[in-house]
């Protein structure tokens, strides 16, 4: 049986940003070479945004103008052959049914990934750290986690929103990891505990390159891994 007989062609909306992009890339292969063993890896299809136009349009509130950009690009995947589609990138999913809608074909939501992993885990309550978009507007994550998977999530308040929010455009999208600001992370999410969250979710494909277990008071659930594996799951079925 060859490879293309074995695996199925996923298509990926990536390079929002292509930080958190690259790693999407390396652990699908990853998890998909560990099922098929030898020379193995994943047939994927990508489409790489330019983020600075990404970014500028989520700033300027024009959902409208990006769901139509993501859309075509969906498609275009599935012309190339993709049997099913993802967004590498947390903020997109407000997006998701329009990207789904465009391309035709089952779209892999993050919020699935993630509330089917805390599910198992017996979460009920999680903190969850993110872009603002993320955080604050429940169509990208929230709305998908209570409505299908019961889980209720705590955000930071106002001023710890706006420094997640800044350290991702600012710093993690452009490759910068800093000691001090992994450090007020660590705070952050020390206080989504006092407040009762049972983990914390790292709702931000870029956050995982800051921090990690080993950086937090409570148990991590990253976005990226999860959809990842989900990712990997499809490929393989």
């Amino acid at each position: 049986m060859t490879q293309v007989d074995r695996f199925r062609t996923l298509g990926l909306l990536g390079g929002m940003s292509w930080e958190s992009t690259a790693v999407y890339y390396r652990l699908i292969n990853q998890g998909v070479a560990a099922r098929g063993g030898g020379l193995h890896s994943a047939p994927l299809l990508l489409h790489s945004l330019d983020f600075a136009g990404v970014a500028a349009a989520q700033a300027a509130g024009d959902w409208a103008g990006l769901g139509a950009q993501l859309g075509a690009a969906a498609a275009g995947l599935v012309r190339a052959g993709a049997g099913a589609v993802l967004i590498a990138t947390n903020t997109m999913h407000r997006l998701a049914a329009e990207v789904q809608a465009a391309a035709g074909v089952p779209l892999l939501h993050i919020g699935d990934a993630t509330g089917a992993a805390l599910r198992a885990a017996g979460v009920k309550r999680a903190g969850l750290l993110g872009t603002r978009f993320t955080m604050e507007d429940v169509s990208v994550l929230r709305g998908r986690l209570a409505a299908h998977h019961g889980i209720e999530t705590l955000v930071p308040g106002d001023a710890a929103r706006t420094e997640v929010h800044r350290v991702i455009y600012e710093e993690l999208c452009r490759g910068r990891l800093e000691g001090p600001s992994r450090e007020r992370y660590a705070g952050i999410i020390d206080d989504l505990r006092r407040d009762g969250a049972e983990v914390v979710i790292l709702g931000c494909t870029e956050i995982g390159l800051l921090i990690g277990a080993a950086d937090s008071t409570l148990p991590v659930f990253d976005t990226t891994q999860l959809h990842a594996a989900m990712a990997v799951d499809w490929i393989c079925s």
